[in-house]
């Protein structure tokens, strides 16, 4: 029987790096440090202002990295693996939610929207740059009164002669003002397909973007509210070969589970934190580390944090060998953001009063945190995938 002589990390206690490869990790330390030299020592200041002020910046970094769209292939993207876009979602929620929405709107729903259901022109045309961080993307499929139910969508596309014609609205699109591109979602009418999807240049008339102000989660992120009045469109915008909501889910699935992986890095900020404080704030006498109760509040945060991890791994690795059903992807949101919200929260009471200034990550966490709870993907609708997994019955209506 072989014991362990390790010595014990905080974070992390189960070892975790040794079952990841050398590249992976270069991987992940270099999405650190780029989030320590780029991200970290503005972020706190970003998100008391409710701004990106470096959104193009931090975009044309990203893309020389490979960041951006890096778990695709050709047209200048990486080619990496699912366990590799996983690490660097770990990393870059870390420094903050909002900068893991950049990326992961950049290239799991817009990027991957037109790598994967897009015409070899619509790919020639925009992957490369977004690569690049040369050009910006968003993905439109929420609106101001459907948002777990895309089926009843109210934006609408119409065919005038040979082109199509795009009326409505979309709601909570990150990236929406800063875009060059947006991937749009409309219903077309059965005569037409139904719900389809389309490429739309942020400069063809009657499109219009506008901030989203007064949010208490996300304010380091670009958020915003996209209009269509009488958007015409070439018949070449439309996705040719795909209808219905495959096309849009199948692009939730991928960003859902760069939140797998995200929330955990969020976590781990939270949970970084509250060590660290606990070894230095001192009441009583002597450090709160020392007390009981502090010790079982950080023992169950980091067997949380730790399952989480182990989770997101498994899901990597399965994703990277045979891909990953819908389900396994809802068991993975829904998990690991609840449980990364509950270590933020328990931080913060660990961290007192100072749990609530932004000289410390956790508040921030902890309110980003109730964006990704219930964005893409609400916990009741992932609870109802599960249950369905589960039970063969579906409970939706």
């Amino acid at each position: 029987m072989k014991t362990s002589t390790s010595t014990p990390r905080p974070l992390d206690l189960i070892d975790l790096d040794t079952v990841l490869s050398e590249s992976e990790k270069a991987v992940r330390d270099a999405v650190n440090q780029v989030c320590r030299r780029s991200v970290l020592p503005y972020v706190a200041d970003w998100f008391e202002r409710g701004e990106l002020p470096a959104v193009r910046e931090l975009a044309k970094e990203f893309g020389a990295m490979g960041l951006l769209g890096m778990h695709l292939d050709g047209y200048g993207c990486a080619g990496m693996s699912a366990v590799d876009y996983g690490l660097a979602c770990l990393e870059l929620e870390a420094a903050d939610s909002g900068i893991r929405s950049l990326v992961s709107v950049q290239g799991s729903l817009a990027m991957f929207a037109i790598w994967r259901w897009g015409t070899e022109e619509h790919k020639q045309e925009w992957l490369p740059r977004m690569a690049a961080g040369e050009a910006i993307g968003c993905f439109g499929l929420t609106e101001p009164d459907h948002g777990s139910d895309p089926s009843n969508m109210r934006t609408r596309a119409r065919r005038v002669g040979s082109d199509w014609v795009l009326d409505g609205a979309k709601m909570w699109i990150t990236n929406g003002s800063i875009a060059d591109v947006a991937v749009v979602w409309a219903n077309a009418g059965a005569e037409n397909g139904g719900i389809r999807g389309f490429v739309v240049p942020t400069d063809t008339p009657g499109f219009a973007a506008v901030d989203i102000k007064h949010k208490m989660s996300l304010r380091a992120s670009v958020t915003s509210e996209l209009t269509f009045d009488d958007v015409r469109l070439p018949a070449a915008a439309v996705f040719p070969d795909v209808r219905g909501l495959k096309g849009p889910l199948s692009c939730l699935n991928e960003a859902r589970f760069g939140i797998v992986w995200g929330a955990m890095g969020a976590a781990r900020s939270a949970f970084d934190a509250a060590v660290t404080y606990a070894t230095q704030r001192h009441q009583f006498g002597r450090p709160i580390a020392g007390f009981q109760l502090t010790q079982a509040k950080l023992a169950q945060m980091n067997a949380e944090l730790s399952n989480g991890m182990l989770l997101a791994l498994h899901l990597g690795r399965l994703k990277d060998r045979c891909g990953l059903r819908p389900d396994q992807v809802s068991i993975g949101k829904l998990n690991n953001v609840t449980k990364a919200l509950e270590i933020c929260r328990t931080a913060r009471t660990i961290l007192g009063a100072n749990g609530i200034s932004l000289e410390f990550p956790v508040m921030r966490h902890a309110n980003n945190l109730e964006s990704v709870l219930t964005y893409e993907g609400t916990v009741e609708m992932h609870t109802l995938v599960v249950g369905q997994a589960l039970t063969g019955q579906s409970a939706f209506r």
